[in-house]
């Protein structure tokens, strides 16, 4: 009986410690494709200095908040930039060609139109 105890209590142990190394190999998988998708959407070039976003650090966030579901923010040059929304959409369209990216949700942050660029950016993803 104290045999089955043992093999009982090492198995309530055992069990989390599989769970752990489960849920860290998905982390780390999930880590990975994020930074597939910043390395994407930084080499978008600003047309009016002709950088990458990486370069002028302009991707300030990129988030799998579901499986393929991406939330990326970023910061334009200016809060007046004129073409806030073609960036916008130039961050959209590198991440949505990253393979396992289902959604892409872009967020300007910091420019005076940010409102309408968000919401006409990610109307057509909105459930």
């Amino acid at each position: 009986m104290n045999r089955n105890r043992k093999s009982v209590s090492q198995e309530l142990y055992t069990a989390p410690n599989r769970f752990m190394q489960t849920l860290m190999k998905d982390r780390k998988r999930l880590t990975k494709l994020e930074d597939e998708v910043r390395g994407a959407v930084g080499q978008v070039v600003d047309p009016e200095t002709g950088m990458t976003f990486a370069d002028m650090q302009m991707i300030t966030s990129v988030k799998e908040d579901e499986l393929g579901v991406f939330k990326i923010e970023f910061v334009p040059a200016s809060p007046f930039c004129p073409i806030a929304f073609k960036l916008a959409a130039d961050i959209k369209n590198a991440a949505l060609k990253v393979a396992g990216v289902k959604k892409a949700l872009i967020y300007c942050r910091g420019h005076v139109m940010e409102q309408q660029i968000n919401e006409m950016t990610n109307k057509d993803q909105q459930p």
